[in-house]
């Protein structure tokens, strides 16, 4: 994000203004972390005054604490040593060492760049280095011997992070996302198993979930037919009619986006690397229908997609409207406040179950609508690039069209009068022989 910055106090102290921010805004590194606050002020030389007055502040804090640590270290140094020793304690113990939790970081994202490169996306792959600085390293430690990394200390993690995050005004504990829990817990078995590697450790820890059973399956949030048809005629209107003239574009843009999107099932970040280039516009033969063919490039490699007719006329108006060159992208941004603002006018925002829609929400709206339409699973994995597996545990266990009441009504055929009166007269004449 561009920024203008202005560096004081010999660089310990930075003033910065955030690009379309009419506000500055003051940051500086004190005891291990960073400290952030807003000065309130839209002149340079009064954010300058108010800042270089915050960080004395800070200073003298993170002074006061560090003196109480200190101070709290030599009491228990004197304690320890006035405190009589039991014979037991008086035995020279060996202290921890070994590789470090911090080498083993280090190590896994040394192979984990070089083996991945080319393979895994490079958002993906520096996330991994993200999760390790911004929450293992700063809670398991660097200097921690790797073997010390048990079955209690990564539970020990995982109440840390899921209560340690507090709202600034609120005070409600945030608790992050269970994608997220289980995609930092990955990056810490793929740093344990990078020390397995290496016989730093023996064997991995018991990195499983305690007091929980089998997750609860929840469909992903979706517009049913009615929803979809409300939401897209709402921002055909909002093309027609912006509360600015200087939004038109943006509307219109949207309005083509959500169409595009609910006629292709792409992801965001796929639609967001599209090129011209990519987009074909071609008579399918099986149908006779005028079609997209998409060359799309996502987490997993490059894909191939066919669209529903209904994805050329909002690419069409797209290209007329940006006269789009090959190498250009037809969606290089997504208008993410305005399809919130939408969302909240026409109350479908949340599903019923609370769940929040976002643009994601159309993907999960094409497969849901192409299953109740009766397409085949194995096809509409393979246009959407995912497997039938997830498919069947997130969408298709919620589709009413895919339960045949025919294969569930099934009646066997009641016996007649005469044949149970027959074959009683038959059991009788046996049981006399």
């Amino acid at each position: 994000m561009d920024a203008e910055k202005h560096t004081l106090l010999d660089g310990k102290l930075h003033v910065y203004r955030r690009k379309n921010s009419g506000r500055w805004q003051c940051s500086t590194y004190l005891g291990g972390r960073n400290h952030r606050a807003t000065t309130g002020e839209d002149a340079l030389a009064l954010a300058c005054d108010f800042a270089r007055e915050w960080y004395m502040q800070r200073y003298v804090e993170e002074r006061q604490r560090r003196r109480d640590a200190t101070a709290a270290q030599l009491d228990g140094a004197v304690q320890s040593i006035n405190r009589p020793d039991p014979a037991s304690d008086r035995r020279r113990r060996r202290t921890p060492s070994g590789p470090t939790f911090g080498q083993a970081c280090e190590a896994f994202l040394a192979d984990y760049n070089i083996s991945t490169n080319g393979e895994r996306s490079a958002i993906y792959v520096k996330q991994k280095g993200d999760q390790i600085r911004m929450h293992l390293l700063p809670f398991f430690g660097e200097d921690r011997p790797i073997g010390e990394v048990t079955s209690g200390l990564i539970q020990e993690y995982r109440v840390h992070r899921l209560t340690s995050r507090k709202h600034a005004k609120t005070g409600e504990v945030i608790r992050p996302s269970r994608s997220t829990m289980h995609s930092e817990s990955v990056t810490l078995r793929q740093v344990l198993k990078t020390a397995n590697r290496k016989n730093w450790i023996s064997a991995l820890p018991d990195m499983s979930t305690a007091y929980r059973g089998s997750g609860k399956i929840v469909h992903r949030a979706w517009f049913s037919p009615v929803e979809y048809k409300l939401l897209y005629e709402g921002t055909r209107e909002r093309a027609k009619n912006p509360k600015s003239e200087r939004w038109r574009e943006e509307c219109e843009q949207l309005h083509d986006f959500v169409l595009f999107m609910g006629n292709t099932g792409l992801r965001p970040d796929e639609a967001l690397r599209l090129e011209a280039r990519d987009i074909t516009v071609v008579k399918d033969e099986a149908t006779g229908e005028r079609i997209l063919e998409i060359e799309v490039r996502g987490k997993r490699g490059v894909g191939y997609c066919k669209s529903m007719p209904g994805a050329v006329h909002p690419y069409l108006r797209v290209k007329g409207r940006k006269n789009l060159q090959p190498t250009d992208k037809p969606f290089p941004t997504i208008q993410r406040e305005l399809f919130g603002a939408i969302l909240k006018e026409l109350n479908l925002k949340f599903d019923r179950e609370g769940h929040v829609r976002t643009t994601y929400s159309l993907r999960h709206t094409y497969i849901c609508l192409r299953l109740m339409e009766g397409a085949d699973i194995y096809q509409v994995a393979k246009n959407c690039r995912t497997s039938v597996e997830m498919i069947e545990k997130y969408y298709a266990s919620h589709i009413k069209n895919m339960l045949d009441a025919s294969a569930i009504n099934v009646r066997k055929p009641k016996p007649s009068a005469r044949r149970v009166r027959g074959k009683a007269e038959g059991d009788t004449s046996t049981a006399s022989i």
